[in-house]
């Protein structure tokens, strides 16, 4: 249900142009980087958003990149309900235009949902940013409803490429050594660990992830 005013139109009507876009690729190729781009964009023309992580590498509830850049950010946990989140927000007086919504890919599907509902009776736009699919290549099921729901879906361009020099498409996680096939879908660890790290992730071209080959 709507909202008796929204505050994000400023009007107490819908301007009915919000989005829900969703940004993905393969680890290090920019995500969260554009992430923090796009809401710093968007606050210089004066619009009010809020930025939310779940799983960041920092393990703290804050939006890093690869490349030095952080920001503060709202943790998003399984119970978290992200319209409750923005109706708090107008309810204390603050403008909502749009949420960034980093690592959406492990948010849950009821949340991806609550995103849209934002979208649409809501009018706040969502740009959402995250991993397609996991260490075993099968799509996480928040993204695969991103993919479902979405007004937009952009592949990121900056090329990430496996050890061998093809495009790395798939994100492999590496166990002592070797490629792991099974296990939880979520754990966390980063592609800058060291080689002799218990865990960590790699980005492989699809032939070299399906063979297991690490390279030299």
């Amino acid at each position: 249900m709507a909202p008796a005013h929204c505050q994000s139109a400023g009007d107490g009507r819908l301007r009915h142009g919000a989005a829900l876009k969703f940004f993905w690729g393969p680890m290090d190729c920019g995500k969260s980087t554009l992430a923090l781009q796009m809401d710093h964009n968007h606050g210089r023309q004066g619009r009010r958003g809020l930025v939310l992580t779940r799983n960041d590498r920092s393990m703290g509830p804050q939006v890093t990149t690869r490349i030095g850049l952080a920001h503060a950010a709202v943790e998003v946990t399984d119970d978290l309900d992200l319209i409750a989140l923005v109706r708090k927000e107008w309810g204390d007086g603050a403008r909502i235009d749009y949420l960034i919504c980093d690592e959406a890919c492990f948010y849950t599907v009821e949340q991806i949902e609550q995103l849209a509902d934002l979208v649409d009776s809501y009018d706040v736009d969502v740009y959402a940013f995250g991993l397609a699919s996991d260490f075993r290549s099968y799509l996480f099921p928040a993204a695969q409803r991103l993919f479902e729901l979405a007004d937009e879906v952009n592949r990121l361009q900056v090329e990430v490429l496996c050890w061998c020099g093809r495009e790395g498409l798939l994100n492999a996680r590496i166990v002592d050594g070797s490629v792991a096939r099974e296990g939880e879908q979520v754990v966390i660890g980063d592609t800058a660990a060291a080689d002799q790290a218990e865990v960590r992730y790699q980005v492989l071209c699809r032939r070299h992830y399906r063979s297991g080959d690490l390279g030299g």
